[in-house]
């Protein structure tokens, strides 16, 4: 993929493990956490963002379920979405007038938008977002200082914790979309690939960016690859049993008995055909390609640099 001087590769990583690889291909990984000094700004924008329509207005949608994610809610009412939409639009309006360039607004800024409003729901949604604007957890609330343009990208979100891990996953994936759109302007591809992607499934808003995301990147000259090795819990979210059911190319490898069983339903694997996924060896497995199920056998040799650079069995 590299080899096309014309396509981006970008990886998340929840494990830490493509980082040698990366770094030995001359790629940017991405370290995010509360301690780090790495910041992504999640109110980055382009002016391709909007698909053709204005980019502010798409991303107020985005705001609007980054502030529920913040907020710990659902139900934003009538009023508190009306503040919010208000206030996207205000603190973009210079960056808009400048035709997007110069330095984005960030998240500081839209609170304290939040509190010039007069209502009073406006000062209690500033309140709600203190912690991760202004408080301990605000590493999306400032400027990006991490390259971001670099043709191959790994974003380790190992260490985001468990209260910021929700919302980082919402900010990478709306960055991989900044990215994207401004690929496509200019005639580039983008590769994604997620690993273990049922973490994304865990938290309700980046499961359902990840899934508009899934069903959008295509017409945008992209392609995404999800990574699991757990299959039964990627498959007790109701949206990764469609995107998997949807999905045109599925590689399956050694699978356990139970992840056999719910693969087989899903995805219509006759009874011979599962022997090509039961107690097999590393690198055999069974493809799926449109409609069509082919067996294969894909042995990677050991004594080569990148099978050190890229395998995760230890002592290896």
């Amino acid at each position: 993929m590299l080899s096309d001087k014309n396509a981006d590769v970008i990886i998340i990583d929840p494990e830490r493990e493509y980082s040698p690889l990366v770094k030995a291909m001359g790629g940017e990984v991405i370290q995010i956490s509360a301690t780090s000094n790495n910041h992504l700004n999640a109110m980055d924008l382009n002016s391709e963002y909007g698909d053709g329509a204005n980019p502010v207005i798409l991303k107020s949608e985005f705001i609007l379920s980054l502030c529920e994610q913040l907020i710990g809610t659902s139900n934003l009412g009538p009023k508190q979405k009306s503040i919010i939409d208000r206030c996207t639009a205000n603190v973009y309006r210079h960056f808009q007038q400048g035709n997007y360039q110069g330095t984005p607004p960030t998240l500081q800024d839209f609170r304290e938008e939040l509190l010039e409003q007069n209502e009073q729901e406006a000062q209690e949604i500033a309140l709600a977002i203190e912690l991760f604007t202004n408080g301990s957890l605000n590493t999306f609330a400032k400027n990006t200082n991490v390259n971001t343009d670099n043709r191959l990208i790994c974003y380790d979100i190992l260490d985001l914790g468990k209260q910021l891990q929700p919302i980082g996953m919402l900010v990478v994936l709306d960055s991989i979309l900044n990215r994207i759109t401004r690929n496509r302007a200019s005639g580039r591809r983008t590769h994604i690939f997620i690993d273990e992607i049922y973490l994304l499934f865990q938290h309700e808003y980046s499961a359902n960016f990840l899934f508009t995301l899934w069903k959008r990147v295509r017409k945008y000259g992209a392609d995404c690859t999800g990574i699991t090795q757990n299959v039964d819990d990627l498959l007790q979210s109701h949206t990764a049993r469609t995107m998997l059911a949807n999905s045109e190319f599925i590689v399956m490898l050694n699978q356990a008995s139970t992840d056999r069983l719910e693969l087989a339903k899903l995805l219509s694997i006759s009874e011979l055909q599962m022997n090509y996924i039961t107690n097999v060896d590393a690198g055999c497995g069974l493809i799926k390609i449109g409609s069509s199920l082919i067996p294969f056998v894909n042995k990677f040799p050991k004594n080569t640099k990148l099978y050190t650079l890229m395998t995760t069995k230890p002592g290896e």
